[in-house]
Protein backbone atom coordinates (compact mmCIF):
# COMPACT_ATOMS: atom_id res chain seq x y z
CA UNK A 1 0.00 0.00 0.00
CA UNK A 2 1.30 3.54 -0.58
CA UNK A 3 2.08 6.07 1.73
CA UNK A 4 -0.94 8.28 1.26
CA UNK A 5 -3.31 5.62 1.82
CA UNK A 6 -1.51 4.44 4.79
CA UNK A 7 -1.74 7.47 6.23
CA UNK A 8 -5.64 7.72 5.66
CA UNK A 9 -5.73 3.48 6.64
CA UNK A 10 -4.35 4.46 10.31
CA UNK A 11 -6.41 8.00 10.23
CA UNK A 12 -9.49 6.22 9.92
CA UNK A 13 -8.47 3.16 12.37
CA UNK A 14 -8.04 6.18 15.03
CA UNK A 15 -11.05 7.39 14.54
CA UNK A 16 -13.17 8.19 17.68
CA UNK A 17 -15.82 10.88 16.68
CA UNK A 18 -18.36 8.31 17.94
CA UNK A 19 -16.73 6.70 20.96
CA UNK A 20 -19.14 8.52 23.60
CA UNK A 21 -22.26 6.44 21.57
CA UNK A 22 -20.70 3.38 21.61
CA UNK A 23 -21.35 0.33 23.83
CA UNK A 24 -18.01 -1.77 23.55
CA UNK A 25 -15.89 1.64 22.23
CA UNK A 26 -14.17 2.11 19.20
CA UNK A 27 -12.43 -0.17 17.09
CA UNK A 28 -12.97 0.72 13.55
CA UNK A 29 -12.36 -2.55 11.11
CA UNK A 30 -11.53 -1.73 7.30
CA UNK A 31 -9.21 -3.41 4.89
CA UNK A 32 -7.88 -1.13 2.12
CA UNK A 33 -5.28 -1.08 -0.34
CA UNK A 34 -4.75 0.96 -3.62
CA UNK A 35 -3.97 -2.13 -5.49
CA UNK A 36 -7.63 -3.58 -4.30
CA UNK A 37 -9.46 -5.40 -6.81
CA UNK A 38 -12.83 -6.12 -5.25
CA UNK A 39 -14.41 -3.48 -2.85
CA UNK A 40 -16.85 -5.20 -0.75
CA UNK A 41 -19.03 -2.26 1.56
CA UNK A 42 -20.60 -3.69 4.29
CA UNK A 43 -22.76 -2.81 7.25
CA UNK A 44 -20.99 -2.29 10.26
CA UNK A 45 -19.06 -5.16 11.88
CA UNK A 46 -20.53 -7.12 14.68
CA UNK A 47 -19.22 -8.11 18.65
CA UNK A 48 -17.19 -10.63 17.46
CA UNK A 49 -15.19 -8.77 14.70
CA UNK A 50 -15.17 -6.02 16.55
CA UNK A 51 -13.13 -8.09 19.25
CA UNK A 52 -10.96 -9.95 16.72
CA UNK A 53 -10.15 -6.11 14.44
CA UNK A 54 -10.87 -8.70 11.34
CA UNK A 55 -13.15 -7.65 8.88
CA UNK A 56 -15.70 -10.68 8.33
CA UNK A 57 -14.32 -12.82 10.78
CA UNK A 58 -17.51 -14.54 11.72
CA UNK A 59 -20.13 -17.37 10.34
CA UNK A 60 -21.31 -14.34 8.14
CA UNK A 61 -18.15 -13.66 6.78
CA UNK A 62 -17.29 -17.56 6.13
CA UNK A 63 -21.09 -17.45 4.11
CA UNK A 64 -19.81 -14.16 1.76
CA UNK A 65 -16.57 -16.29 1.05
CA UNK A 66 -18.66 -19.06 0.17
CA UNK A 67 -20.62 -16.94 -2.46
CA UNK A 68 -17.83 -15.36 -4.04
CA UNK A 69 -16.35 -18.68 -4.12
CA UNK A 70 -12.67 -17.32 -2.43
CA UNK A 71 -10.61 -19.10 0.38
CA UNK A 72 -9.97 -16.95 3.05
CA UNK A 73 -6.06 -15.97 2.06
CA UNK A 74 -7.42 -15.38 -1.25
CA UNK A 75 -10.19 -12.75 0.82
CA UNK A 76 -8.05 -11.40 3.47
CA UNK A 77 -5.23 -10.21 1.12
CA UNK A 78 -6.07 -6.31 0.77
CA UNK A 79 -4.59 -6.66 -2.85
CA UNK A 80 -7.39 -8.26 -3.66
CA UNK A 81 -10.24 -6.99 -1.91
CA UNK A 82 -10.87 -3.68 -0.01
CA UNK A 83 -13.31 -3.96 3.24
CA UNK A 84 -15.45 -1.06 4.33
CA UNK A 85 -18.40 -1.22 6.06
CA UNK A 86 -21.28 1.68 6.23
CA UNK A 87 -19.94 1.58 9.94
CA UNK A 88 -16.63 1.21 11.21
CA UNK A 89 -16.77 -0.08 14.50
CA UNK A 90 -19.74 -2.09 16.40
CA UNK A 91 -22.89 -0.14 16.57
CA UNK A 92 -23.88 -1.90 19.33
CA UNK A 93 -27.55 -4.24 20.64
CA UNK A 94 -31.06 -3.67 19.67
CA UNK A 95 -33.78 -5.93 20.48
CA UNK A 96 -33.68 -7.53 16.82
CA UNK A 97 -30.06 -8.24 16.60
CA UNK A 98 -27.55 -5.24 15.98
CA UNK A 99 -27.66 -1.81 15.70
CA UNK A 100 -27.65 0.19 12.38
CA UNK A 101 -24.17 1.73 11.11
CA UNK A 102 -23.65 4.81 12.75
CA UNK A 103 -24.56 7.76 10.27
CA UNK A 104 -21.30 9.20 10.58
CA UNK A 105 -18.53 6.95 9.06
CA UNK A 106 -20.00 7.02 5.48
CA UNK A 107 -20.14 10.49 4.76
CA UNK A 108 -16.95 11.00 6.64
CA UNK A 109 -14.57 8.41 4.99
CA UNK A 110 -15.80 6.94 2.20
CA UNK A 111 -15.28 9.51 -0.36
CA UNK A 112 -11.52 9.65 1.02
CA UNK A 113 -11.29 6.34 0.86
CA UNK A 114 -12.52 5.43 -2.94
CA UNK A 115 -10.54 8.24 -4.17
CA UNK A 116 -7.49 6.08 -3.19
CA UNK A 117 -8.82 2.60 -4.69
CA UNK A 118 -8.50 3.56 -8.21
CA UNK A 119 -7.88 0.05 -9.23
CA UNK A 120 -11.98 -1.29 -8.07
CA UNK A 121 -13.29 -3.85 -10.90
CA UNK A 122 -16.60 -4.56 -8.79
CA UNK A 123 -17.87 -3.02 -5.79
CA UNK A 124 -20.40 -5.64 -3.68
CA UNK A 125 -23.25 -3.73 -1.71
CA UNK A 126 -23.53 -6.57 1.30
CA UNK A 127 -27.61 -4.95 2.78
CA UNK A 128 -29.40 -2.16 2.66
CA UNK A 129 -27.59 -0.08 4.25
CA UNK A 130 -24.90 -0.02 1.71
CA UNK A 131 -27.43 -0.60 -1.11
CA UNK A 132 -29.73 2.74 0.10
CA UNK A 133 -26.51 4.79 0.43
CA UNK A 134 -24.90 4.03 -3.28
CA UNK A 135 -27.83 2.96 -5.44
CA UNK A 136 -29.83 6.13 -3.75
CA UNK A 137 -32.81 6.65 -6.08
CA UNK A 138 -31.82 3.37 -8.10
CA UNK A 139 -32.14 0.77 -6.48
CA UNK A 140 -35.86 -1.16 -6.20
CA UNK A 141 -38.76 -0.78 -3.31
CA UNK A 142 -37.20 -3.99 -1.77
CA UNK A 143 -33.41 -5.61 -1.17
CA UNK A 144 -35.04 -8.36 -3.11
CA UNK A 145 -35.90 -6.87 -6.09
CA UNK A 146 -32.76 -4.94 -6.23
CA UNK A 147 -31.23 -8.09 -5.52
CA UNK A 148 -32.90 -9.99 -8.12
CA UNK A 149 -32.29 -6.74 -10.77
CA UNK A 150 -28.08 -7.05 -9.97
CA UNK A 151 -27.77 -7.02 -13.39
CA UNK A 152 -29.71 -2.91 -13.84
CA UNK A 153 -26.18 -1.49 -11.60
CA UNK A 154 -23.26 -3.70 -13.35
CA UNK A 155 -20.49 -3.29 -14.15
CA UNK A 156 -19.98 -1.01 -11.18
CA UNK A 157 -22.40 -2.55 -8.64
CA UNK A 158 -23.46 -5.88 -7.95
CA UNK A 159 -25.98 -5.81 -4.68
CA UNK A 160 -26.52 -8.70 -2.09
CA UNK A 161 -28.07 -9.68 0.56
CA UNK A 162 -26.34 -9.63 4.65
CA UNK A 163 -24.94 -12.80 4.54
CA UNK A 164 -26.14 -13.40 8.07
CA UNK A 165 -27.31 -16.43 9.53
CA UNK A 166 -30.76 -14.48 10.32
CA UNK A 167 -31.01 -14.02 6.88
CA UNK A 168 -31.35 -17.97 6.25
CA UNK A 169 -35.04 -17.32 5.92
CA UNK A 170 -34.41 -15.40 3.25
CA UNK A 171 -32.24 -17.85 1.43
CA UNK A 172 -34.53 -20.53 1.43
CA UNK A 173 -37.38 -18.43 0.44
CA UNK A 174 -35.61 -16.96 -2.45
CA UNK A 175 -33.44 -20.27 -4.16
CA UNK A 176 -32.82 -18.44 -7.34
CA UNK A 177 -30.23 -16.40 -5.40
CA UNK A 178 -27.62 -19.19 -4.93
CA UNK A 179 -28.62 -21.33 -7.43
CA UNK A 180 -28.27 -18.10 -10.56
CA UNK A 181 -27.14 -15.29 -8.73
CA UNK A 182 -23.99 -16.63 -6.64
CA UNK A 183 -22.44 -18.00 -9.87
CA UNK A 184 -22.35 -14.93 -11.72
CA UNK A 185 -21.33 -12.93 -8.80
CA UNK A 186 -18.58 -15.75 -8.52
CA UNK A 187 -17.59 -15.18 -12.39
CA UNK A 188 -16.86 -11.78 -12.18
CA UNK A 189 -14.98 -11.26 -9.11
CA UNK A 190 -12.49 -14.32 -10.36
CA UNK A 191 -13.25 -12.36 -13.76
CA UNK A 192 -11.98 -8.70 -11.55
CA UNK A 193 -9.23 -11.13 -9.37
CA UNK A 194 -6.99 -11.87 -12.66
Amino acid sequence: MNEETEALYREIRCCTICEPKLPAGTNPVLTIDDRSKVLIVGQAPGMKVHLSGIPWDDQSGKELRNWLGVREEVFYNPENFAIIPMGFCYPGKSKSGDLPPRAECAPMWHERVLAKLQNIKLTLLVGQYAQSYYLRGQKYKTLTETVRNYRDYLPTYFPLPHPSPRNFIWMTKNQWFKEKTVPVLQGLVSDALQ
